[in-house]
């Protein structure tokens, strides 16, 4: 992506906003369906600035730049943007501390801010217009100046798509295309236009390869309250079997390009687009006769409640994974034991290579972090062949990954102790435990927003004035993305009907600590809703948390007097659970290590 020095990129940046008479140019990190991961051919934001995190936003004025970006990745930008003149803006949970509140701040009224409104949400568009026209400053979304600057810029993928396996799914397309459209009939609304990745491949029971890590495909799609449903995709992406089974279900399949100027011939008297999902540029493209009903898409619903068949599926993922792990970590203590040389990049590989020996494994499902003592102190770090650490001495590895299934998707952390923990690391590792434990027992009662379950997660860590600055729990999607809406156990995230949890959801439940150039711990397994049974319903249902997630969690960090009897025994029941699924499955070395972690404290 280097082509040119940063300085050489914001320099042409600049001159093209002169030439347009533009003050401020935003470069968020998104593409034309708001995705978290991108394609080459969007990852603009990393292209200009060298920041290479997942999230961030950058804004360049005619004398500044500045990179936007969470208390996940100060650390990691702080690096990258050394030898930059591009300042880290620290974001948090202040509005002042946002781009906007700047560019408000610092633009001169009358002033004009551009930006490419294909990756643009409708929502972020509102915020940025709202805050800007305060001093009568404009927004311009129709400049795309990187394009004229990028001349090597990847192209956007056309990876074959495909069908899941008969029997994955418990609906069919058209019984989704059904929900849709009734919902829509409810509603009273005559149409709906989706773009997000994820709620598309979730609709048409398939998959694709455009994007790393995430089994989807690019492509638009527009469903009508009497259930006409349109594509639209790249037509070559389309295997002849698929598409003839596509058009016997009466979708439309229409060029990939052609959904702005379809949406500007759409005689629709009212559609539904979800203001975080669309861009400003297809909103635009629509007739002025239009209203458009800005909710959540209901697929985001819909996706979100596992049936009872896919979460057995799921299961059935989670075993592989578990066996695939009790491979890995019977390795790496030999290894670590025999003085074998390791590195960060060398766990990202065994533990690809261990899954990928599973039946149905398709490849990880987000990129491996494997962080040894100062590393692991950066939620987000990924080792790379330029920077990496060796494991040898004494501290603490964290280890996130996951991987994708043909039946499900998976998530996990662990820390493992390298040599001798310190009584620091071992109180810093019982709290992050006492977390995850107070979480995964919780009992509440259903339809309750997610984020107020935050709160329990964290109050043994809260109780010694601690903290960590991410949520303590995501959605998972099924065989999809492993970031999932609308529910997340984060007191950040908004709480409303959208983020009710509700039987069948499955969550990550991963509270942390981090010390900045010492060490980082992350315990997290997957979880599902689970109605509890009882035997009157005089204060409604209630929902509790099964384990999905199959692997010891390391006993050699814990300091036992921190924990109570109650934590002892959900710990001693997982490692009950965790042996009792596994053990069939594994001998030798593998089998000996799983019985020698699932030991009992």
């Amino acid at each position: 992506m280097q082509d040119m020095s940063i300085q050489e990129k914001l320099k042409q940046l600049r001159q093209q906003m002169q030439t347009h008479h533009i003050h401020a140019y935003i470069i968020p990190s998104a593409d034309p369906h708001m995705s978290e991961y991108l394609p080459e051919y969007w990852q603009t934001r990393v292209w200009l600035s060298g920041f290479t995190g997942s999230v961030g936003t950058l804004v360049v004025t005619e004398n500044e730049a500045g990179l936007w970006v969470d208390g996940r990745y100060w650390v990691q930008a702080e690096q990258q943007l050394r030898h930059t003149e591009i300042k880290l803006q620290k974001l948090n949970a202040d509005p002042a501390s946002t781009h906007i509140s700047w560019l408000a701040k610092h633009l001169n009224p009358n002033d004009i801010v551009a930006t490419d409104g294909k990756t643009l949400s409708i929502s972020q568009y509102q915020q940025l217009s709202a805050a800007l026209s305060k001093k009568n400053i404009a927004c311009e979304t129709t400049k795309d100046f990187i394009s004229p600057l990028w001349k090597n810029r990847p192209a956007l993928p056309k990876q074959p798509m495909y069908e899941m396996q008969a029997g994955l799914n418990h609906l069919t397309r058209l019984e989704k295309i059904q929900q849709v459209s009734q919902y829509l009939s409810t509603e009273h609304i005559d149409g709906h236009f989706i773009s997000s990745l994820d709620d598309i491949a979730w609709l048409l029971n398939c998959r694709g390869e455009d994007v790393e890590y995430n089994p989807i495909f690019l492509a638009h799609m527009y469903i009508s309250k009497e259930g006409e449903t349109t594509l639209f995709i790249y037509e070559e992406k389309i295997p002849h079997e698929l598409k003839q089974a596509l058009l016997k279900d009466k979708i439309e399949i229409l060029p990939y390009e052609n959904s702005a100027k379809f949406l500007a011939q759409i005689t629709d008297k009212t559609l539904l687009l979800d203001p975080n999902k669309v861009s400003i540029y297809h909103a635009n493209a629509l007739p002025q006769a239009t209203e458009i009903v800005k909710n959540l898409n209901p697929t985001t619903r819909f996706k979100a409640v596992k049936s009872p068949s896919e979460i057995q599926h799921i299961q059935n993922a989670m075993l592989k994974d578990g066996i695939a792990l009790c491979h890995f970590f019977s390795w790496l203590e030999h290894a670590v034991q025999n003085q074998e040389v390791i590195s960060e990049l060398t766990i990202d590989e065994k533990i690809t290579a261990y899954r990928a020996e599973q039946d149905g494994f398709l490849g990880p499902s987000f990129a491996t972090i494997a962080g040894f003592n100062a590393n692991g102190a950066l939620p987000h770090y990924r080792a790379t062949k330029e920077q990496f650490s060796y494991i040898q001495g004494n501290g603490l590895l964290l280890i996130d990954s996951g991987g994708q299934y043909i039946d499900g998707t998976t998530d996990i952390t662990r820390v493992i102790p390298i040599g001798t923990p310190t009584d620091e690391q071992k109180h810093d590792y019982t709290l992050v435990l006492k977390s995850h434990i107070a979480l995964a027992q919780a009992i509440f009662p259903i339809g309750l927003p997610a984020p107020l379950l935050d709160s329990i997660a964290r109050q043994p860590l809260w109780q010694e004035s601690l903290n960590f600055r991410h949520g303590t729990g995501h959605g998972v999607g099924f065989a999809l993305n492993v970031h999932e809406g609308p529910h997340s156990i984060s007191y950040y995230a908004p709480v409303n009907k959208n983020t009710a949890m509700l039987e069948g959801m499955i969550t990550s439940n991963e509270p942390g600590l981090y010390r900045e150039g010492q060490w980082g711990i992350r315990i997290e397994n997957l979880i599902v809703n689970e109605v509890v049974p009882h035997e009157t319903q005089e204060y409604g249902e209630f929902l509790c948390f099964k384990n999905l997630t199959l692997c010891p969690i390391s006993t050699a960090c814990i300091q036992q007097n921190l924990l109570t009897d109650q934590e002892k025994q959900w710990l001693n029941r997982y490692h009950e659970q965790v042996q009792n699924t596994l053990l069939p499955h594994l001998t030798g070395e593998a089998k000996n290590w799983l019985i020698q972690h699932t030991k009992a404290i």
